[in-house]
């Protein structure tokens, strides 16, 4: 391959002037000099005022590198010392430049030029709008001895071949993904890679991110984890807000109000001005919990505020500005909810740029046990008391979690709640079987299922003539109304399309290798013209 130099006349460092200048090292000269690293071409990058040295140094280059073919290019920038102008120079040039990488091997030369110039040099390259590798030159020790060539060396700014590098990365890479997970050792693959791919997004993005999940499954810790990931890394400054809210708890005029502010008078009760919770985001983050809650009007400036960075406090003829992060969180399937007219299309699109959905507990078998030792240490540091289960205990405990009786309604939630109510109850700090015989119970009263409560087979078929057109219900035997009518029961009976999804499917899910108990719940109501959210407008 033939090997190619590009870079900058030095007006000061290349000057020379008579037979004196051979004395004197000038390091464009020197750079084809080099005897270990000859190049075949030097495209040297010059200003129009010094059109004379550059063809000086072309002419002592012929001389002492007769195998070095000198190519002028004249790159405009102003003022050496204006970022912005020479960046943009360089950048025009590099984008124009005809890189031939299968015949050619680059290097660019930053020894020449203003600081800027040369750290415009290194961002070009470190960024690959040079395909190249950075060359050095340093004048000689001894010029008597060594001549004026004088040295260089090269930096190649591929840091995946320097493995010490590299494993710094990688360190670091783990790091940010066990602080995402709370320092819990995951073990189930496809969550580890869940949270591995928000790591690289949350280190590279400031785009809005949607965070899907049934209630409990870790939305809003995760949601501060990032900021507080960011922040950290000097992505986000040190004062930097975090603001939270759920858009369940929002009704009303205040919503408005909450939200984006409003200005003394705005309405009856308005006292005095108020902020508004768009505007405390500022340079910071906001997390929208439940955000598939919020009202059209609301979702209207929001979108706004997102794209424009602008909004309107209620009362207020000004704008006022306001950047941030925007972390969503919602449990409802919000492409349902768009097409029943609840959740703005735009808004949609706007925020689903990343979206990730995190499991429920039981879609993470593997980590109930990690979990579980996770919130005894948060029960140690929150209360001082050290407590831990007995061997029977804990592999009791452990059978029943992993049990088709475990329905886990609330997640992490109910997991956090059974931890803490036997450890509160633990005779001495231990927990023993008859503490975990007595949880087990409690929480199979909680999860108590519909069928217990009476509704069987025979119930509601009243609902299913009142949910289903006539023409569709005369083509169902009766055993597919009993069967829907117990579906739809289970539904009323449920908070979420997932929660009922375990109820119904909590013994075949268990031979699955994932679950997906919402997506099959989805396609058994399709069947019959019915969504999640047309059935509970009729529930």
């Amino acid at each position: 391959m033939k090997r190619v130099a590009i870079g900058l006349l030095g007006p000061v460092l290349d000057h020379g002037a008579g037979n004196d200048r051979w004395n004197k090292w000038r390091p464009t000269v020197g750079l084809c000099q080099q005897e270990e690293l000859p190049f075949d071409r030097l495209d040297l990058i010059y200003n129009i005022r010094y059109t004379k040295l550059a063809e000086v140094i072309v002419k002592d280059i012929s001389t002492a590198s007769q195998e070095t073919e000198v190519k002028l290019h004249r790159v405009e920038m102003g003022d050496p010392w204006d970022f912005e102008k020479v960046y943009g120079g360089l950048f025009d040039f590099a984008k124009n430049y005809r890189f031939d990488t299968d015949e050619e091997e680059y290097y660019v030369h930053i020894t020449t030029g203003t600081h800027v110039a040369q750290i415009c040099l290194f961002l070009l390259t470190e960024s690959r709008h040079f395909p190249a590798k950075l060359v050095q030159t340093s004048p000689p020790r001894d010029r008597g001895r060594d001549g004026c060539a004088g040295t260089c060396t090269v930096i190649d700014l591929d840091l995946s071949k320097y493995d010490a590098i590299a494993s710094r990365f990688e360190k670091e890479a783990e790091d940010d993904i066990s602080f995402l997970k709370g320092g819990i050792e995951t073990r189930n693959p496809q969550f580890n890679l869940l949270i591995e791919r928000i790591e690289q997004v949350a280190l590279r993005s400031s785009e809005p991110v949607l965070l899907m999940g049934p209630t409990g499954s870790g939305k809003s810790r995760l949601a501060r984890r990032l900021y507080e990931l960011k922040k950290a890394r000097g992505l986000l400054k040190e004062k930097a807000p975090f603001v939270e809210v759920n858009c369940a708890t929002l009704r009303g005029d205040t919503s408005l109000s909450t939200l984006f502010g409003h200005r003394k008078g705005a309405f009856t009760g308005a006292a005095q001005d108020r902020d508004g919770l768009l505007l405390s985001a500022n340079n910071g983050m906001l997390f929208l919990d439940e955000i598939g809650e919020l009202g059209l009007d609301e979702q209207a400036l929001l979108l706004r505020a997102i794209e424009e960075k602008k909004f309107l406090p209620m009362g207020s003829d000004r704008e006022v500005e306001s950047s941030f992060q925007l972390i969503c969180g919602t449990n409802r399937e919000l492409r349902e909810a768009v097409m029943q007219g609840r959740f703005r299309e735009d808004l949609l699109v706007r925020i689903q740029l990343w979206t990730f959905r995190l499991p429920g507990l039981r879609e993470r078998d593997e980590d109930i046990a990690p979990n579980l030792d996770f919130e005894l240490d948060g029960f140690a540091k929150r209360t001082g008391c050290r407590v831990t289960f007995n061997k029977e205990a804990r592999k009791r405990f452990l059978e029943f979690a992993l049990s088709a009786d475990a329905v886990w309604d609330a997640n992490f939630r109910d997991l956090n709640s059974a931890v803490v109510r036997m450890s509160t109850l633990a005779p001495g700090g231990r927990i023993t079987l008859g503490t975990v015989e007595e949880e087990i119970s409690r929480l199979q009263s909680i999860w108590k299922r519909p069928e217990e409560n009476g509704i069987d087979g025979r119930a509601d078929l009243a609902m299913v003539s009142d949910m289903i057109s006539p023409e569709k219900l005369e083509e169902l035997d009766l055993f597919d109304r009993l069967q829907l009518a117990s579906v739809l029961s289970v539904c009323r009976e449920s908070r979420t399309l997932s929660e009922a999804g375990r109820k119904l499917f909590s013994v075949s899910r268990t031979r699955k290798a994932s679950f997906n108990d919402a997506d099959r719940l989805r396609k058994y109501l399709a069947r019959f013209g019915l969504s999640w959210n047309s059935l509970h407008d009729n529930l």
